[in-house]
């Protein structure tokens, strides 16, 4: 792969999910997705912010069906690790009693941050609420997680692009990349 793939980046070590991948990948979801909720009268896609964006962008033009979205804001690393501690920077605006939502994230890491949610999500009678993310590590789960849409298990590697980032960068490769945290993203 080219160093001008890697766009300002020298931190990239490796591309693991190519953006053809993700397409296909994105595209079954949303087929899924529409079957699923076929006879859903609200259906709500509800995304992390800010990792979730592309993939959640993506995903709702693959969607057959009427959807109404979502966001809310919500914190737990610092650099390239999670904190264990949830925190709540900007919540949903739509009243989600009676709705269908699915929760959208980029990454489920430690599980600590879905869980969080999750349950506060629960609280507010949802219809139903059902779990979609684009990538999963299943060796750094800290909690049961089920997710009920996912685009990817990956290993244990910190990841860039379509979205997620490293301190602010990566978000805008268009495919999935391994960095070298010893570069760092200087």
């Amino acid at each position: 792969m080219g160093a001008s793939r890697h766009y300002p980046y020298d931190f990239i070590e490796s591309e693991i999910i190519s953006a053809r991948n993700i397409r296909e990948r994105v595209c079954a979801l949303g087929e899924t997705i529409t079957e699923d909720y076929k006879d859903s009268e609200k259906l709500l896609l509800l995304g992390l912010l800010r990792g979730s964006v592309v993939f959640l962008t993506d995903l709702m033009r693959e969607i057959r069906r009427p959807i109404t979205m979502d966001f809310m804001s919500v914190s737990s690393y610092s650099k390239s690790e999670s904190s264990g501690f949830v925190r709540i920077d900007s919540d949903h605006k739509t009243n989600i009693r009676g709705w269908d939502v699915i929760l959208i994230d980029d990454i489920i890491d430690t599980g600590y941050t879905i869980r969080t949610v999750r349950k506060l999500l629960l609280d507010r009678s949802p219809r139903s609420l059902k779990v979609c993310a684009l990538l999963d590590k299943p060796s750094r789960h800290k909690v049961s997680i089920d997710i009920d849409y996912l685009g990817f298990s990956i290993p244990d590697y910190f990841v860039v692009g379509y979205g997620l980032d490293y301190d602010e960068k990566g978000r805008n490769l268009p495919y999935i990349a391994a960095i070298d945290l010893a570069k760092g993203a200087e």
